[in-house]
């Protein structure tokens, strides 16, 4: 059997200033729960969602906490990021993301480049995923959480640590 994770992602969401993802996590080994932030560097509403969901996931500082966080979540999380610099208003953002993740029956498959064919594949695994795990199961994940923080109480965050606090 598979060893126990030493981390259950809970909640995963972003911060837009200063640009990071957050990750509510239990530490199984001390059993508290803790916040971990990410910086998130070098994005621009040019960038690549997919590539930096990757970046992220492999990241060695980070990898062990984001296991229980899926790869189609953080490129979701990095969207909302990337049409925020761009301008875009939440609800813009996630209606976008909304629509590309919808499967058009009608569409040939058979015409599709293999990076759109496997953004396809992807979306339907997640979503069969989605449909076969209930909220009761212990490692259901919640989906994305917007936390909106005032700036004033950023001042005093120290946000470019990494830092893993209990609260």
């Amino acid at each position: 059997s598979r060893t126990r994770m030493t981390f259950t992602a809970q909640k995963c969401g972003i911060c837009f200033q200063p640009p990071s993802i957050v990750l509510i996590y239990r530490d199984n080994n001390q059993d508290k729960t803790r916040r971990r932030i990410m910086p998130v560097r070098n994005f621009s509403k040019f960038s690549d969602c997919s590539a930096a969901a990757e970046q992220l996931k492999n990241n060695p500082r980070h990898k062990a906490y984001l296991e229980g966080v899926s790869l189609r979540q953080l490129q979701k999380l990095y969207s909302l990021l990337r049409g925020h610099l761009g301008g875009e208003s939440l609800a813009e953002s996630l209606e976008k993301f909304r629509q590309e993740e919808t499967i058009d029956p009608e569409e040939d498959m058979n015409k599709l480049d293999d990076k759109e064919l496997a953004k396809r594949k992807s979306i339907m695994d997640e979503l069969f995923e989605k449909n076969r795990k209930k909220k009761d199961d212990p490692d259901f994940v919640y989906d994305i959480e917007v936390e909106f923080l005032q700036d004033e109480k950023l001042e005093s965050c120290g946000w470019d640590v990494e830092s893993d606090e209990e609260f």
